[in-house]
């Protein structure tokens, strides 16, 4: 797979920015849905586009790798270093 192939499968999937994997399945049960050759928006074409860029997306959050560091742990939850009282701040 190239970034290209990536970069495409992103696109047939219309996801711009971060996404779980969850919301990947979530998104791609929705489009699958709407492009399925037998409803009436559906396209056998789109929805092979759509099934084969699952794929390739499914398969790079698979086998991604993260560093198991602090670092790592920080960008994947930017909430981690709010302290336990932030909510008091606005009551006072």
């Amino acid at each position: 797979m190239s970034f290209k192939d990536f970069e495409k499968a992103l696109d047939s999937l219309n996801i711009v920015t971060r996404i779980t994997q969850s919301e990947l399945k979530n998104q791609y049960q929705k489009l699958s849905k709407k492009y399925h050759p037998d409803m009436p928006d559906g396209s056998e074409e789109k929805f092979r586009e759509i099934n084969e860029a699952y794929k390739i997306v499914h398969t790079y959050m698979k086998d991604f790798r993260f560093q198991l560091n602090e670092e790592e742990f920080n960008q994947q939850n930017p909430f981690s270093k709010i302290s336990p009282d932030w909510y008091k701040t606005f009551n006072n």
